[in-house]
């Protein structure tokens, strides 16, 4: 149970990272929103990447202070 709930939040992230690519992508081509579309950009597909550094964790400790960062 524990595992399909992993792979389900780690399937979930990376669709969302997918998501936020495809928003930044269709923004149009204006300095504002380009500025704005990165910021979504770095803010959005780095969630993927700091749970997945918690699912590393080497304690639950560890696993929630990581998760916390990443909310």
């Amino acid at each position: 149970m524990n595992d399909e709930k992993n792979l389900d939040l780690k399937v979930r992230t990376r669709k969302f990272a997918l998501r936020i690519i495809r928003l930044y992508k269709a923004l149009p081509n204006s300095v504002e929103a380009q500025i704005i579309g990165k910021q979504i950009s770095r803010s959005g597909t780095s969630v993927g990447a700091q749970y997945r550094e918690g699912t590393r964790a080497r304690s639950t400790a560890e696993f929630i202070s990581k998760i916390e960062i990443a909310c």
